[in-house]
C-alpha cells in the first residue's frame, strides 16, 4: 500500500484496555485506510473485541502476557523486563519496524523505557514531553510539561526549537510562533535562565521560526502564539490549572442550565451554541501528548480517555509521521 504508515500500539496500557484500544483502532481505522497497526498484548484478550468491519489485514497482534500496571514505579516497570507490552512496543520503532509507537499507559514507565531503548538526537540534551492546547485561533503546542523538573537554557532553547517543529509537522500551513512562559511579558521580567534564553532566541533565524519573547499564563489562549515553552515544573502546574479551569466551567455552566425551570428553558433555546461550547472544551479532542527528543517519536495517550479520544492521538501519531517531524528537529536543532 503506497506511503503506508505503522503505529506500534501498547494495547494493554490505560483504563478499559485492550478493549478501548481496538474500539479506537476500529474508529480510526473507517477515515484513515492508510495505517498499519502492530498491536502488542495479550492475544487472546484482544481477539475477543475485534469487530468483524475492521479489516484484519490492516493489522499484527504481537502476542505477549506480561503488561506494566498503573501502580508501577517507572524503575519497577523498567525492571519486569523486555517482554511487556510497553517494552516490545517501544522496540518495534527502535529496530524500525514500526514508524511511531502509542501508549495509553503509565507515563514515567512510557518515559523511562523510551529512553532505556531509543537515542537522543544529536545535540539535544533532555527530551520533552509536549501537548496540544485550543486557543482563540486554533491549536498551539505547549511544551514541557513535566518530563524535566529543572532546565538550563539550552534545554529551553531545544524544547523551543523542537516545539516550533513538531507544530510545524502537524500544521505544515502555519508558521511556527514561540513565547516563553513568564511572570510578565517584559524583557526583563524572570529568573536569569529565562532571560538568557529570551536573549538567544532573539537572534534565531528559521524560514519556519518566528520568536515572539515572553507570555503569561493569562494569555495563553489568546493564540497570537502557537509555540509555548516552559520547564517542566512550570508547565506541568500550568497544564493542570488549564484543566481544572475547564472542568470547573463546565461543571458550573450545567449547574446553571439545570438547576431551574429558567435555566431549563434557555438550554433548550441555546442548544446549539451549548453543545459548540462543550465540544471545544472536549479533552478527547487534545488527547495524545507526544515525547520528543528522541530519534523515535513516542506518543503518550491519556490512560483515562474512551476509545473516541484514543482515536484522535492515533490521529496525531499519522500527522506527526506524515510531517516528518524527526528530520526537521534535526535540520533545525543544527
Amino acid at each position: 500500500m503506497k506511503n503506508l504508515i505503522t503505529i506500534a500500539v501498547d494495547a494493554m496500557g490505560g483504563d478499559g484496555s485492550p478493549h478501548k484500544i481496538i474500539k479506537g483502532i476500529n474508529e480510526h481505522n473507517k477515515k484513515n485506510k492508510n495505517i498499519f497497526y502492530r498491536l502488542f498484548g495479550n492475544k487472546n484478550e484482544i481477539l475477543k473485541f475485534l469487530p468483524k468491519e475492521l479489516d484484519q489485514n490492516c493489522l499484527e497482534i504481537i502476542h505477549t502476557d506480561q503488561q506494566i500496571e498503573g501502580t508501577d514505579t517507572p524503575l519497577g516497570a523498567a525492571k519486569k523486563g523486555k517482554n511487556t507490552s510497553m517494552w516490545l512496543a517501544i522496540e518495534s520503532v527502535k529496530e524500525k519496524k514500526s514508524d511511531i509507537i502509542i501508549s495509553a499507559g503509565n507515563t514515567g514507565a512510557l518515559l523511562v523505557i523510551s529512553k532505556l531503548n531509543l537515542n537522543m538526537i544529536e545535540n539535544i540534551d533532555k527530551p520533552a514531553l509536549s501537548g496540544l492546547w485550543p486557543s482563540k485561533k486554533g491549536m498551539s503546542v505547549v511544551l514541557d510539561l513535566g518530563a524535566n523538573i529543572e532546565c538550563n537554557e539550552k534545554n529551553l532553547i531545544d524544547f523551543s526549537i523542537m516545539g516550533a517543529s513538531l507544530f510545524k509537522s502537524l500544521f505544515p500551513e502555519k508558521k511556527s510562533k514561540v513565547a516563553l512562559l513568564n511572570i510578565g511579558s517584559e524583557e526583563l521580567k524572570g529568573n536569569e535562565i529565562i532571560k538568557q534564553t529570551y536573549q538567544q532566541l532573539n537572534k534565531f533565524e528559521n524560514e519556519d521560526f518566528e520568536f515572539k519573547g515572553f507570555i503569561e499564563g493569562s494569555h495563553l489562549m489568546d493564540g497570537d502564539v502557537n509555540v509555548i515553552v516552559a520547564d517542566g515544573f512550570t508547565g506541568n502546574i500550568a497544564l493542570k490549572t488549564a484543566e481544572g479551569t475547564a472542568n470547573f466551567i463546565t461543571d458550573e455552566l450545567k449547574e446553571a442550565m439545570t438547576n431551574s425551570f429558567i435555566g431549563r428553558i434557555s438550554s433548550l433555546l441555546n442548544i446549539r451554541n451549548l453543545k459548540k461550547f462543550k465540544k471545544r472544551l472536549d479533552p478527547r479532542l487534545y488527547n495524545g501528548a507526544i515525547f520528543i527528543g528522541l530519534d523515535s517519536p513516542v506518543v503518550k495517550s491519556h490512560g483515562g480517555t474512551d476509545y473516541i479520544g484514543f482515536a484522535n492521538s492515533l490521529s496525531v501519531c499519522e500527522r506527526i509521521v506524515k510531517g516528518n517531524l524527526i528530520e526537521k528537529i534535526k535540520k533545525n536543532i543544527k
